[in-house]
């Protein structure tokens, strides 16, 4: 019976952290400020059909 409470307890144990392991990930991805590339230089376009 002693294994059973032990092994139970264990296991919540993992749960709940992964529970917040994942909670805290999350946290840190919405976090995260994402950037956009600047678009090219419209010269650069104007250049390249020109030589077409």
């Amino acid at each position: 019976m002693g294994t059973y409470v032990v092994v139970g307890v264990v296991s919540v144990v993992v749960v709940v952290l992964v529970v917040w392991l994942s909670l805290v990930t999350l946290s840190k991805g919405y976090g995260y400020k994402h950037s956009v590339d600047p678009k090219p230089e419209d010269t650069e376009n104007d250049q390249i059909k020109q030589d077409e």
